[in-house]
């Protein structure tokens, strides 16, 4: 998605050369991604020549609130508290991201 986000549409082969270049990934790998997320609605294809072209249907905002909504739901039982101890807990936050979210939440409360 972050490929056809920045270049706005593309091709099997445009997503897997806007790849970074440590990711290998096989064309029908890379297709079978696209027809899934296409079969979500989140994209959606045209034929242009013999090339489909996919374009996506849903902005970043969008498809982080619903993989996050997903993820809450999923595995905290729907608690953001829970998630966020988890990532507090597991030390997965660096003392810089922990003390912006302290101000952000302090901005918040106010």
């Amino acid at each position: 998605m972050e490929v056809l986000w920045s270049k706005r549409s593309g091709t099997v082969t445009d997503v897997i050369e806007g790849l970074p270049s440590d990711v290998s990934l096989a064309y029908s790998s890379v297709l079978t991604t696209l027809r899934v997320l296409e079969n979500k609605g989140y994209l959606e294809h045209t034929k242009e020549g013999r090339a489909f072209i996919y374009r996506p249907l849903v902005d970043r905002e969008e498809a982080r609130e619903s993989a996050l909504g997903h993820l809450l739901s999923r595995f905290f039982d729907g608690s953001p508290e829970l998630l966020m101890l988890n990532l507090v807990d597991g030390r997965k936050l660096k003392k810089k991201q922990l003390q912006q979210l302290r101000e952000r939440i302090a901005r918040e409360a106010d």
